[in-house]
């Protein structure tokens, strides 16, 4: 059985590198990505990591993340004190400075007056100031959330640096010159600190001393450069779904190694119209990489008759998939490696990233299983990468704008779409009303102002009036979200006057549909995806 370990990646952490020590927090990954847009790298590591394996990572900086726990909280986290000691400039975000004042000797008490949500910080304006508010104005908004405050900030030998109405001690730096240590109780990683990017730039620039390295096209070039040593003269299967991760994968893949890169491409005839199309176009006619086409429509039709589950509906779909995938490998020569698409965030929640606190969220095996049917060899060079990202090397790759900016599309396609069990009759007419749906939120200008948009079939029928005659027919329900990482959604704010076109044409031109009604509901409570 191969080894899926990745022991050949070579990590980007051999380059300039500014670590985030996760404490649970649920915007860690956001400070990873706010260091990242700043043009430097960015990895979670657990809290648990010594002093001397952070130091093996040669960091410019380091970050101390927010986390739920209160510091003086039983099995609280905590981390190594010689990390402190090592004189690499060091940034605490709201518990990782309530950590460090504590390791250093100051109090923490809760606070009299708790601060959730935005609140006005004033910032030092006697000398005390730090490099870390450079162009940030003396008042601004900033986003807290905690309960606790620190005390006594003398005997950790720290200053304050700035504070709120309720809050002295809002950001404070250490006077001790062994302990390069600045800490703000508020989180600039979110956006509702206006000027969080600034002092994230600040830190990265003016007191990390850091370049900008990390770019996309480097990325691209050392990938291209690691897939060719790793893969020799042997060849690679890809799983080509047509969304964006799996594109990158191909794009990049076809420039490191040409014709050794073979695609399948599973038509399951649950897809959106014209996308088999699309992906045909792209990867034979313009890239010109060895796409393989399994038609397997009737089987997968076949196996949902009668089903109305989703949950039966997913699993039939995914058996399927791994033996049509399995039978196409089969007709391959040579194919010891198989691509994925997995992201960052996929390897920080399967556990298998350098953070330990969020391990076992879920699994991720992005065509179900198949390394482990077939004895492949893993490639996923996109296991660094947040998706923003993944749109920036694809753009970088070459790819049109129609792959790089596409929504998501779920792996069951438009089975979770018509919500009861699938027809080839439900499937025109949800397939329709999605394409009417998509071209004018197209012309309306709003595709990348939003997430993922689409159209449900609901199990219902309502009566409605056409000319002179009553009918009884098909009801769509339209689903507009914006969101940032998928986890929480809020629904898209699409004009009246756009929804009103989408409506009439729908109703006009999708045979059988006589209603047209509009999701108002977030996630949580409510998921993206109906089914």
């Amino acid at each position: 059985m191969a080894d899926h370990t990745q022991p050949h990646k070579k990590s980007h952490i051999e380059h300039e590198v500014v670590p985030v020590l996760d404490f649970g927090s649920q915007t860690a990954q956001l400070i990873c990505r706010r260091v990242r847009d700043a043009g430097v790298f960015s990895v979670l590591v657990a809290p648990s990591i010594t002093a001397e394996e952070l130091k093996a990572m040669n960091p410019k900086g380091i970050i101390l993340s927010g986390g739920p726990s209160s510091v003086t909280d039983d099995n609280a986290p905590t981390m190594d004190p010689a990390i402190l000691e090592l004189g690499i400039p060091i940034l605490g975000i709201c518990y990782g400075m309530q950590l460090t004042c504590h390791l250093l000797g100051a109090s923490l008490h809760k606070a009299p007056h708790r601060e959730y949500g935005r609140a006005q910080l004033t910032i030092a304006s006697n000398g005390d100031a730090d490099s870390i508010f450079t162009a940030v104005p003396e008042q601004t908004q900033v986003w807290m959330s905690h309960g606790d405050q620190i005390s006594d900030l003398n005997k950790a030998h720290m200053t304050p640096i700035a504070s709120t109405d309720t809050c002295p001690y809002a950001a404070v730096r250490s006077t001790d010159p062994s302990h390069n240590f600045i800490g703000v109780q508020f989180h600039p990683e979110v956006t509702h600190t206006p000027h969080g990017v600034d002092i994230f730039r600040n830190f990265l620039y003016e007191t990390c001393d850091c370049t900008g390295t990390w770019k996309m096209s480097a990325y691209a070039e050392e990938e291209i450069v690691r897939v060719r040593e790793l893969v020799g003269d042997r060849k690679v299967l890809c799983g080509l779904s047509g969304g964006v991760d799996s594109s990158v994968v191909a794009a990049l893949l076809h420039k490191a190694i040409g014709d050794q890169l073979v695609c399948v491409f599973v038509d399951n005839g649950l897809l959106r119209n014209k996308e088999r199309d699309l992906v045909e176009h792209t990867f034979q006619d313009h890239f010109k990489i060895d796409l393989r086409v399994a038609d397997a429509s009737k089987e997968f039709l076949d196996d949902l008759a009668g089903v109305e589950d989703p949950q039966v509906k997913r699993k039939r779909i995914g058996h399927r998939f791994i033996e049509v995938f399995k039978e196409a490998a089969n007709d391959i020569d040579g194919a010891d490696f198989l691509a994925q698409g997995t992201l960052y965030p996929d390897v920080i929640e399967s556990g298998h990233g350098h953070s330990g606190n969020s391990a076992n969220i879920k699994l991720h095996h992005n065509v179900g299983g198949l390394p482990e049917e077939l004895g492949f060899e893993l490639i996923e060079p996109l296991r660094e990468l947040f998706k923003d990202e993944v749109r920036a090397l694809g753009t970088v790759l070459g790819l049109p704008d129609s792959i790089v900016w596409r929504h998501p599309f779920p792996g069951p396609g438009m089975a979770v779409r018509v919500l009861g069990e699938v027809t080839p009759e439900k499937l025109v007419i949800v397939r329709n009303a999605d394409e009417i749906l998509l071209e004018e939120i197209v012309a309306a200008g709003l595709y990348r102002k939003t997430s993922q948009v689409f159209a449900v079939l609901l199990p219902v029928q309502s009566v409605g009036v056409m000319g002179d005659g009553r009918t009884y027919e098909r009801v769509i329900a339209i689903r507009a979200v914006e969101t940032q990482d998928f986890m929480t959604a809020d629904w898209a704010r699409i004009p009246f006057d756009v929804l009103a076109r989408i409506s009439t044409r729908i109703i006009n031109e999708v045979p059988g549909v006589n209603r047209v009604v509009y999701d108002i509901s977030s996630k949580p409570p409510a998921t993206i995806e109906w089914e």
